[in-house]
């Protein structure tokens, strides 16, 4: 089994964060509070100059902003809330521009949005966005726009707005496409450096100390719901003669086989682990100790099928399961060292058995 964590898609992968990194709702409402006294200011200016219309538009616009704010605070819908100052943010711009704002001076607030809408967005909504904003840029400074408008931009100054946007948009996205890449790195190197501290790297089965994680949240749950559990340890027997007959590589084999045996004949539920060397545990959740000594026969059964071959000889193995099941308010401790004694009570039988501790019999 390789020790190699599962892929996780990158979509997946790109809704957690990375240390240091701004969430979006966080720099959505900075902006958006940024925005207000900004364009209240620029409101004002306006009116003083007797142009009224532009003056209550832009204070609508400060109102809706606030308004994104203030229904995000309340809902916390991210969604509504990035979509949202994606449009008004995009609708303001365009007046700005298309109705030369602060003679003509307004639009270079237009280099404020590529930066933005890439790090709130998707790479493929920002590209969408800045690329229908730089096409609309160019139909604007067209000769014939810049006629029928009575724009006051020159040509040089045209000129100039176009490559420089056109520039801007252009690094921005090479790199918001350099940060995701290397979040993306980072996040999927955390789920391996993860995987690798929860599992074994010979099985890929979990291991003691994640087993024991496991083992204390399924506890936590029987305290609080009093629905019993059971533990199953399970030891190859005559391991070391294996290993002494055929050599170490043989014996991992071995470890493998009853490995992937213990996946095939347990729920999806259970938790299986890699308790140390040749020794695994199973933890059987609102399992009662007579349906777990029934899943130990099982797996002991199925185990005793297998075999790895050899120079053309089959080698086959056998397993001894101790059963242990939660009792009253006793500790995690005391129910592992129950299953261990009720394991040492199947070997010194004869192995290749289940013995359960209630009882201390040979199944």
């Amino acid at each position: 089994m390789p020790d190699i964590a599962p892929k996780v898609p990158a979509k997946k992968l790109s809704q957690y964060r990375v240390s240091g990194e701004i969430p979006v709702p966080v720099l959505i409402n900075w902006l958006s509070i940024a925005a207000v006294p900004l364009l209240a200011f620029f409101a004002f200016r306006s009116m003083d100059r007797g142009e009224h219309i532009t003056s209550a538009l832009l204070i609508l616009f400060a109102t809706l902003m606030l308004s994104n704010l203030l229904v995000y605070v309340a809902c916390g819908h991210k969604t509504f809330q990035r979509r949202a100052f994606i449009v008004l943010t995009t609708i303001m711009f365009c007046y700005l521009a298309i109705f030369a704002l602060e003679d003509g001076s307004a639009i270079v607030w237009l280099f404020a949005y590529p930066p933005i809408v890439f790090y709130i967005s998707e790479a493929r909504v920002g590209v969408g966005t800045c690329v229908m904003g730089f096409t609309g840029v160019i139909l604007l400074f067209s000769p014939l726009a810049v006629q029928l408008l009575e724009l006051p931009y020159s040509a040089s100054f045209r000129i100039t707005m176009v490559v420089a946007l056109g520039f801007e948009m252009v690094t921005c996205y090479i790199l918001d496409r350099s940060r995701r890449r290397s979040k993306l790195g980072l996040l999927a190197m955390a789920k391996e450096f993860e995987y690798a501290a929860k599992h074994d790297a010979l099985t890929g089965l979990a291991n003691r100390r994640e087993a024991l994680d496991q083992l204390e949240a399924e506890y936590e749950r029987y305290l609080r719901s009093e629905r019993p559990f059971s533990v199953l340890l399970a030891d190859i027997d005559l391991f070391k003669s294996v290993n002494d007959t055929y050599g170490h590589h043989v014996g991992d084999e071995l470890i493998v086989l009853v490995a992937d045996t213990l996946r095939e004949q347990c729920r999806k539920v259970d938790t299986i682990a890699r308790w140390g060397g040749e020794e695994y545990l199973v933890l059987l959740p609102e399992t009662a100790e007579d349906e777990a000594v029934q899943i130990a026969n099982r797996i002991r059964e199925a185990i005793a099928k297998k075999a790895i071959t050899v120079e053309q000889n089959a080698v086959q193995c056998t397993a001894s399961l101790g059963v242990a099941s939660i009792k009253g308010a006793e500790s995690i401790d005391k129910l592992l060292q129950r299953s261990d004694e009720a394991l040492y009570r199947a070997k010194t039988l004869g192995r290749n058995r289940v013995c359960a501790h209630q009882d201390e019999k040979a199944v």
